[in-house]
């Protein structure tokens, strides 16, 4: 493979308020972007049913209709309907094609099996006829339909995208949309180690799983379900999405936000975490809220899970989080993505940056992210060798060897995700992505890169793809999926409820982009 040199680029500055100040970007940067834009839109074309309207979850990089998955989940058939509405506004397409491509899949998801009580969707479905997947096509393992609160969460942003950009559709997404109850996943006995109560469920399944399940029934409709044994209790991971609707659709309280944790408490019994926090306590609702951050080459965050982009930036694509909550979102945001960059280009010296879960590049699927940013020790490695950072924890557990990084894994969607906080890197990192291996096809950038070896995963998922499409209506089309998404009973709702709070992460700079390893 090629190597290059990366050139510096001029820092990004957040203010107190959190907004980022730019530099005002180079010419031929939105011409870049619509190229990228008009690509992928042709990705999800090519993934999509032209009789049901139902997107696939993947396809080979060729873009062979006979390679399309037979498999789709919620996710993915509302990222197809947002992306068509990024397509209709940057005119990749007519307005009444966009209308058409939009119209068709409502109308298939309006008939598609569910659990009615709930209105929520099952997770797998066959794209080809709308059926519920219970075989696994690539395996012919038998599948226990599974019905997810962070997928219908994903589906349910998109109705609401819907309704706010297709007036013409309105009455068909909310139709659907009003049946979605997501107070049905809440569990207000659930407790965390801060001691709060309230928290939503992985799931459930509406016939006897295999494996650890609880029975019960939150809302007392309908037949006991089989709720999975996991709830979500951090702060900083994509289910806050679901979080979000229910709350402003008086699903669940609104305390159930600050129950969830920034991280863990600092005390030796929770030293499994990836490092030692520091923080401070505060209360918020009544609820109180351990405001705790860690620190990874001198940069402060609040972190997710596993140290992915994923986790931290796609509710951003609907939620204006950076704007509504400067001193707690719009100080993070650009934190994560500070951190994103310096663990590629500097510390890991991949010389590319962008870690989100994404396709192997050897083939299947993996958890790609920065570990070090991730409150699980054993988090998402960035490479192919599984390189792990360990920090210690203070007082509790010594640090433990320094990883060498070996073949990391790039995922392109996770640098589109950084667009409003690093424009010019995100350009420049994809733009030299692009030249320096064979990553780029008829459907845009294929799903993830092994930068060292220069093996590519050569196909395309639509989830990443629809997230890259989600960031580019944003950044080129004046916010179109934020806009569309919020309305004003979201924005009442949500807004002073998340504005309310301040991380413990002061204003950060970006930090200045040097020459890779």
């Amino acid at each position: 493979m090629r190597r290059l040199l990366i050139p510096l680029l001029a820092a990004v500055t957040v203010l107190g308020a959190g907004t980022p100040t730019l530099a005002a970007a180079p010419d031929g940067t939105d011409r870049t972007l619509r190229t990228f834009a008009r690509d992928t839109w042709r990705s999800m074309v090519a993934m999509t049913d032209p009789t049901t309207g139902l997107v696939a979850d993947n396809i080979a990089g060729g873009l062979d209709p006979a390679s399309r998955s037979r498999y789709t989940s919620p996710t993915n058939i509302g990222g197809s309907m947002w992306s068509a509405v990024v397509a209709r506004d940057l005119g990749l397409v007519p307005r009444r094609e966009a209308h058409e491509r939009i119209a068709k899949a409502l109308r298939t998801l309006g008939r598609l099996d569910h659990h009615e009580p709930s209105g929520m969707f099952y997770n797998w479905y066959d794209p080809r006829d709308g059926s519920v997947v219970t075989v696994w096509p690539e395996d012919g393992n038998p599948v226990t339909p599974f019905l997810s609160s962070v997928d219908n969460g994903w589906l349910a942003a998109a109705l609401m995208v819907v309704r706010g950009a297709v007036p013409e559709l309105r009455a068909e997404a909310d139709r659907i949309l009003r049946r979605m109850d997501f107070g049905f996943y809440f569990n207000p006995a659930a407790s965390t180690p801060i001691g709060t109560r309230g928290l939503i469920r992985g799931g459930f399944w509406d016939t006897p799983p295999p494996g650890c399940s609880v029975v019960g029934n939150y809302r007392g409709r309908g037949p006991d379900v089989w709720y999975t044994c996991n709830h979500y209790d951090i702060t900083v991971t994509e289910p806050r999405i679901a979080l979000y609707i229910g709350i402003a659709a008086g699903q669940i309280p609104p305390t159930a936000y600050y129950d969830t944790m920034r991280t863990l408490p600092a005390n030796c019994d929770y030293a499994w975490q990836e490092m030692r926090p520091e923080g401070f306590d505060t209360t918020h609702l009544g609820r109180p809220v351990y405001e705790g951050s860690y620190v990874y080459r001198n940069i402060r965050f609040v972190p997710s899970w596993g140290g992915d982009m994923f986790e931290a930036l796609m509710p951003d694509l609907f939620v204006p989080e950076a704007r509504w909550a400067p001193l707690s979102w719009g100080r993070n945001h650009p934190a994560t993505v500070a951190g994103q960059i310096e663990h590629g280009l500097n510390d890991a010296g991949y010389g590319f940056w962008g870690f989100s879960p994404a396709s192997r590049p050897s083939g299947g699927y993996q958890e790609w992210g920065v570990d070090a940013m991730g409150m699980d020790t054993n988090g998402y490695p960035s490479d192919v060798e599984r390189s792990t950072y360990d920090a210690g924890f203070e007082g509790c557990r010594p640090p433990g060897p320094a990883p060498t990084y070996g073949d990391g894994v790039v995922t392109p969607h996770a640098a589109f995700l950084a667009l409003p906080y690093a424009r010019n890197p995100v350009v420049d990192n994809l733009t030299r992505l692009r030249a320096a291996f064979d990553a780029y096809g008829p459907g845009g950038f294929y799903d993830a890169v092994a930068v060292r070896s220069g093996t590519v995963a050569r196909r395309y998922l639509s989830l990443d793809q629809a997230m890259i499409m989600g960031a580019l209506g944003n950044e080129l089309a004046n916010e179109d999926i934020k806009r569309a998404f919020v309305s004003a009973e979201f924005e009442r709702r949500i807004r002073p409820l998340i504005g309310a709070e301040r991380f413990n992460v002061p204003p950060q700079r970006l930090p200045q982009l040097g020459t890779g390893g």
